[in-house]
């Protein structure tokens, strides 16, 4: 398969994710996506550069991307980055692993800091409630891999910068639905008001599924409200409120065993320990969030960026042995100040800004009798907060040379206190300040073509959920996660942008990696496990072999995304087991994507992906592994303008898993009783429709 995939990538060597526009012919493409991946502009790192301009492993998740696929989920579309693997332990459960982050993560988002328009999405715990979104939530997604502490503070594992507002404006009303395997319904209504200048957009968002497995229903509704206001050629305000209820049961990890017999079962009872549906395990979040962003020019050389927001998440979950409550209230804010100015050698930009987060956690764990709250068994405040500082300058030089450098500085700490016993407890925790620095050199060898090299420090604080145990209790004593990041990239296009190729490889040394293990009681707790090595070559390549409007065939594009990883433990040991050398669990070491885009001149289309995951290991002796795999899925519609150009309509059907492959996607890693496995869903399908009207 190696051998295959070096092949498609020196076959393809680009990528070209096409401008989807309006073409003469009335064919309807998304409007948000008018311009080649090396022409678009991206916020990473604050640099508002072109792609090509940046000196940093950086993937782009544009609408039309995330149309390739069911509106049902982002994973996907996600997952046709190099270096990014979504997963899915049951419908609304989900994980993010860039670069081997899940390995902290039995379910969620950690070691990972996600924006959501410009507001930090990961709480002050650490933990990100990345599910709360649905799928109309997002409309671009900017991915930074490896160590972007910088400007963004803890986690290794990298930032998400998600915007949710078009970058094109119509005014009108939109209109979704899509139906599914296993019962799945999705509907959504969208409201667009005012012009390009005065943005107001109301959604909401309702979703259902029966589930692919035992135990595994899911129900989320999602209402937002938004507003982008340009008050002056100086001044936009953002502003935005978003609430989120969301309900899914959880069905439990399955040994070899129990897989090979039936992958669609809940976890049974066993030893005196209930089955998942008799423990009615299931997952209850409500999420509120409310921001306001203020971008002001205050001069020719000076801007700034202001956001503030309020959040607060209410956290069920009847577990197999613990019924746990959780509120969340927390609340923060984020400065950004640049100034630019012209140098007789080139152009300057220094940035420089403050970030900081509270938060009140309350959490109360209960015995689970059979799905029902039994006794109280502790009873938790906790009192956490972080904030950084952060500087950045970039020299763009004369001649094509780029040079980049910055750091952060950060501090953060908890205090837990015990209040179910008397006198209450408190455990302060505190972590040394980290000073997270990083050096980036770009050269453009064409107008078209870069290389860059970079070196950066980064590091992980244990999130609030990792010092505690899953039962409530105080876990090990964890140290941060650090290390030491080195890239080398190029990306560029040839033949008119017909022809584009992002390539980077790094290494990546961390210390004090964390990991999480799971007792036979499905108590998850995290350790500090030594050192690591992570090598890796990732690779965004495709060719855009047709794009004539007049032509039959107006469009067709093909492209492979292929991700190498070696990922080792360069030094562990847990008591007298030696895991030195052994494989990372949850990273496949080959992982490669491909597809292709048909776009007729009469206005059907079809998007065919093709999947091939390496196995994985499943725990650090590397005795068990999830099977490889490979998954074909296709997407085919009809996209029409309607005379008067007002009407739009869009109306497809799909089938993902075509080869029905029994696998696991989002394994418990590092399990007691070897309960690793989360089957996936089978063959598949789905249809929809969207109508979108425009109001001129």
């Amino acid at each position: 398969m190696k051998k295959i995939s070096l092949l498609l990538i020196a076959f393809s060597y680009a990528t070209f994710l096409s401008a989807q526009e309006t073409h003469p012919t009335g064919f309807l493409t998304d409007s948000s996506d008018t311009r080649p991946l090396n022409e678009v502009v991206v916020k990473a790192y604050e640099q508002n550069r072109k792609l090509t301009d940046v000196g940093a492993p950086v993937s782009i998740v544009s609408k039309a991307t995330l149309n390739r696929f069911s509106n049902l989920s982002i994973l996907s579309a996600l997952n046709t980055n190099p270096g990014v693997r979504m997963e899915e332990r049951s419908p609304g459960s989900y994980r993010l692993n860039i670069r081997g982050s899940s390995l902290r993560s039995p379910f969620g988002v950690r070691d990972v800091k996600i924006y959501y328009n410009e507001i930090p999405l990961t709480d002050p715990g650490g933990n990100t409630y990345l599910n709360e979104l649905g799928f109309y939530n997002f409309q671009s997604l900017e991915i930074i891999k490896g160590t972007a502490g910088s400007l963004y503070g803890a986690g290794i594992g990298g930032a998400v910068l998600i915007n949710s507002m078009p970058a094109v404006w119509e005014k009108g009303v939109s209109a979704d639905y899509t139906y599914g395997s296993y019962n799945t319904n999705s509907s959504n209504i969208d409201l667009r008001l005012g012009d390009a200048d005065h943005r107001n957009n109301i959604s909401y968002t309702h979703q259902t599924s029966d589930g692919y497995r035992q135990q595994t229903q899911m129900r989320r509704d999602v209402g937002s409200w938004e507003t982008q206001l340009k008050v002056s050629d100086k001044q936009t305000i953002h502003a935005y409120m978003l609430y989120s209820d969301l309900y899914y049961q959880t069905p439990g990890g399955l040994t070899l065993t129990e897989y090979n017999k039936d992958a669609r079962m809940a976890r049974p009872a066993v030893a005196g320990q209930p089955s998942a549906v008799q423990a009615q395990a299931a997952i209850f979040q409500k999420n509120f969030t409310t921001g306001f962003s203020n971008e002001y020019q205050l001069g020719p050389h000076w801007q700034n960026t202001t956001a503030i927001y309020g959040a607060y998440t209410d956290f069920t979950n009847p577990g197999i042995r613990v019924y746990e409550y959780r509120q969340e209230p927390h609340f923060g804010g984020r400065t950004v100040f640049q100034y630019k100015t012209e140098l007789g050698i080139g152009s300057l930009q220094v940035t420089a800004g403050a970030e900081a987060q509270k938060g009140f956690f309350e959490t109360r764990d209960y015995a689970n009798h059979l799905g029902v709250e039994d006794t109280l068994q502790t009873d938790d405040r906790l009192n956490n907060w972080t904030w950084m500082t952060f500087a950045q300058g970039d020299l763009k030089l004369n001649g094509g040379w780029t040079l980049t450098a910055g750091a952060s500085f950060n501090e953060n700490a908890v205090n837990i206190t015990r209040v179910s016993v008397l006198p209450p407890v408190t455990h302060p925790i505190r972590f040394d300040n980290k000073l997270a620095p990083r050096i980036a050199l770009l050269k453009k060898i064409t107008p078209d073509i870069s290389v860059y090299t970079s070196a950066s420090r980064g590091f992980s604080t244990p999130t609030v959920s990792e010092l505690e145990k899953s039962n409530g209790l105080v876990g090990p004593q964890l140290q941060p996660e650090n290390g030491i990041d080195y890239e080398l990239g190029t990306r560029g296009s040839f033949f008119h942008g017909k022809l584009f190729f992002d390539v980077d490889a790094f290494f990546f040394h961390i210390r004090n990696a964390i990991v999480q293990r799971i007792d036979s009681f499905g108590v998850s707790y995290s350790i500090n496990a030594g050192g690591t090595n992570q090598h890796g070559l990732e690779s965004y390549v495709a060719y855009q072999l047709v794009d004539d409007p007049r032509a039959f065939v107006s469009n067709l594009r093909v492209f492979v995304s292929d991700t190498w990883h070696d990922f080792h433990y360069s030094s562990f040991t847990q008591d007298t087991s030696k895991f030195t050398g052994h494989r990372l669990p949850s990273v496949p070491p080959q992982l490669v994507v491909t597809g292709l885009d048909l776009l007729l001149k009469a206005g059907l289309y079809t998007n065919i992906t093709y999947t091939y995951s390496d196995r994985v290991a499943l725990n650090d002796a590397n005795t068990a592994w999830a099977g490889s795999y490979n998954l074909l899925g296709g997407r085919i519609g009809y996209r029409k303008i309607m005379p008067g150009h007002k009407f739009k309509l869009d109306v497809y059907t799909g089938i993902d898993n075509a080869f029905n492959q029994k696998y696991s996607l989002g394994d418990d890693f590092n399990a007691a009783a070897s309960r690793y496995y989360n089957a996936a869903p089978g063959r598949n399908y789905y249809a929809g429709i969207s109508l979108n009207y425009v109001l001129k």
